[in-house]
């Protein structure tokens, strides 16, 4: 029996380049492979940071510690914006929001008398016999000893009367306490008058007190006070800084910090707080609950 032959025969309808469709789809996959590459060389720092943190983490459970290489930029980086800042702006700060208008209002009055005792006594200020300090909640006027005292002495010479007449038209329409403290250098003085600084700048800050309550400032906003030679401003060791030592000061306080400013009800008012006996009465009523009980 003849041996039957096994060959397969191929129909010729069967396509013979089959193996090219494989070969298109492989080379497109290169192509997107090459597209995705290059996207990432070229990625925002700021957003590939991000995206490795976030994948650290969610990989590894840690944050990335240090970063060992940083990717190429390709194209323009990427440029920061800073911002503008503009001079002078009106903020509105803590403090503001907290106080009263009321104290506000004190403070801004507070700054037009610093400005009208530099008007009134500018030739005194410029030859440095007066000082102006102003600050948020009293002003200071430093007048020195040599405008207003012979040495050794607390009677009010001849010249110092227009002074303080002055200083009494700036202060007399406004309601703020007025502390007058008198200061000396470290010389020490012992005479029968003044045993000592302590009596001879208190006895000036009186004089002082005593002519402005003769330009009609009320008394009840008048206080004298002596500190000797224990507040310097300058070197007691040198003449100039013994000069500056011996002054006197008229304080001009904020009616809500002034001992006999406000009452304590004004007072918490102006500084918004709860008054001292609405603060007290939950205590005392917290007291008689167990009583009645």
């Amino acid at each position: 029996m003849a041996r039957r032959n096994r060959r397969r025969t191929i129909p010729e309808d069967e396509h013979q380049d089959r193996w090219m469709v494989s070969f298109a789809d492989f080379i497109t996959l290169l192509f997107a492979f090459f597209v995705v590459m290059y996207s990432i060389s070229s990625v925002n720092k700021g957003k590939y940071e991000t995206f490795s943190e976030s994948l650290d983490k969610a990989l590894f459970h840690e944050k990335k510690v240090e970063k060992e290489a940083e990717p190429i930029q390709v194209g323009a980086i990427p440029t920061r914006i800073q911002p503008i800042e503009l001079p002078n702006l009106v903020t509105v700060t803590e403090e503001e929001h907290q106080l009263s208008e009321e104290i506000m209002e004190e403070k801004r009055r507070l700054n037009e008398v610093s400005d009208e005792f530099q008007r009134a006594l500018k030739p005194f200020v410029e030859s440095q016999l007066v000082g102006i300090n102003k600050h948020d909640f009293w002003v200071e006027l430093e007048m020195n000893s040599e405008l207003l005292f012979a040495s050794g002495k607390a009677e009010l010479s001849p010249k110092a009367i227009p002074v303080i007449e002055k200083v009494a038209e700036v202060v007399r329409n406004v309601p703020n306490v007025i502390n007058v403290e008198g200061y000396t250098d470290n010389v020490p003085i012992s005479t029968g008058i003044y045993p000592s600084n302590w009596d001879l700048s208190s006895a000036r800050a009186t004089s002082v007190v005593k002519e402005l309550v003769k330009n009609t400032i009320s008394p009840t906003r008048l206080s004298a006070v002596g500190y000797g030679e224990f507040h310097p401003v300058g070197d007691n060791t040198t003449e100039e800084g013994r000069f500056k030592n011996r002054r006197v000061v008229l304080v001009l306080m904020s009616q809500a910090f002034a001992r006999y400013g406000m009452s304590d009800k004004e007072r918490a008012r102006a500084l918004k707080l709860a008054p001292l006996s609405e603060q007290t009465e939950p205590a005392e009523k917290a007291a008689e609950t167990p009583a009645q009980l």
